[in-house]
């Protein structure tokens, strides 16, 4: 079956697909390099462009002002693992599936200096 079926996002129904199709993809959690994970990224930033545009926020975002510190850092997914937890729970905040616990707030602002406050926002 042919994996790499990208197309962009123009409509809440290309939008829903998409997101669908990464859920998937975060729960078979492929490993780095493979046609999977790449599908996973590109996806992921179709859908990031689609709600920047869509839904933009004032405030700025929890799960972007993670994003920066860690292009800042030069920080990778598995980098956030202490302090969010395991392998999937990384992807699944980065992608918006879970919402940030108070334990990961508070070590995302002790350990990268994130705002509490911006943090809060993202929080369950």
């Amino acid at each position: 079956e042919n994996t790499m079926n990208i197309r962009p996002i123009h409509t809440k129904a290309d939008y829903k697909a998409a997101l669908k199709t990464v859920s998937v993809l975060i729960d078979a959690d492929p490993k780095r390099g493979t046609p999977e994970a790449d599908l996973l990224e590109i996806l992921g930033t179709l859908v990031q462009a689609y709600e920047a545009e869509h839904y933009p926020l004032e405030l700025p975002d929890p799960i972007e002002a993670i994003k920066f510190r860690m292009e800042q850092q030069g920080l990778e997914p598995k980098d956030l693992q202490p302090m969010i937890g395991g392998r999937n729970r990384v992807y699944e905040v980065l992608n918006r599936k879970r919402p940030l616990s108070l334990a990961m707030v508070r070590r995302l602002n002790a350990t990268l200096g994130i705002s509490a406050e911006c943090l809060i926002r993202g929080a369950a």
